[in-house]
């Protein structure tokens, strides 16, 4: 009977201190933890989900110029967020350096954008920040806009209307996109869609800073920052030699898009 009468008072001394603990955990505020630089960047977009009609426009040079227009501002919002990422991993490499620590919060950070831009770092480090730089850099604003005429018909394929797709990414799973009508027997793949216009520019940006198909790319870009050289898109389109199957001549197309379009490129003044 002693036995049990001490092992009910345990169990009831338990019972009311897990309560006294669970009432506290109700009373005491939680902290949220910072919102990574990730997610606050991303977060801050304002999706553009309507696309004009360019194929409404007859006038060329009118329609070109509203294709730029439209495209232009989020791609430098898209590359704005690309230098704050650059930016951060720079301070962070400059801790390092120094032979400091990292905090918990910024090692998080920092293990995020290599997820993000697919780098399996074994270590934060000098060497993984200085790969992860490599990676993480803008894409030259004549070049990206280039590359969407190309791939979208100025605006008017039915991919960048209907799953705001600019850049004729691809997915393979079934239902991730859009059936090609000219594809081919036994291929698989779709044309992706999209939430909006920014996640196509987003996706294609993404895509050349990590993609193994575009170390090209990525290297022309390395030479042109160790040479504190401006990243010039009629270097760097020979980096995207595997963008398309046509390979040479797709570059030498581009190049010649580039070169023809060179006075719309640039935003008229008001």
């Amino acid at each position: 009977m002693k036995t049990g009468r001490i092992g009910s008072f345990i169990l009831a001394l338990a019972l009311v201190i897990l309560a006294i603990f669970s009432l506290r955990l109700l009373l005491v505020p939680t902290i949220d933890e910072p919102e990574s630089i990730v997610t606050q960047l991303e977060n801050a977009i304002d999706p553009v989900t309507q696309v004009p009609d360019f194929s409404a426009i007859t006038d060329v040079a009118e329609k070109k110029r509203a294709f730029f227009d439209f495209l232009r501002p989020i791609v430098q919002q898209q590359n704005a967020i690309i230098a704050s990422e650059r930016e951060f991993i720079t301070d962070m490499l400059a801790i390092v350096e120094n032979g400091n620590a990292l905090s918990d919060s910024q090692s998080a950070q920092l293990n995020q954008l290599f997820d993000k831009y697919l780098y399996a770092a074994r270590n934060v480090d000098a060497k993984s920040l200085n790969s992860l730089l490599k990676r993480v850099d803008i894409i030259p604003e004549s070049m990206v806009l280039i590359q969407a005429a190309n791939e979208s018909g100025w605006g008017s394929s039915r991919f960048a209307r209907e799953g705001f797709n600019f850049f004729g990414e691809w997915c393979f799973s079934n239902g991730c996109g859009i059936v090609p009508s000219s594809r081919g027997s036994g291929k698989t793949h779709e044309v992706k869609i999209f939430p909006s216009v920014d996640a196509s520019v987003s996706s294609y940006m993404r895509n050349l800073n990590s993609n193994t198909a575009y170390n090209l790319f990525r290297s022309i870009r390395a030479d042109l920052r160790a040479q504190e050289a401006e990243l010039n898109a009629d270097q760097l389109i020979y980096g995207l030699v595997n963008y398309s199957e046509r390979q040479e001549a797709y570059i030498d197309e581009l190049l010649d898009m580039l070169r023809h379009n060179a006075k719309y490129l640039v935003k008229a003044d008001v």
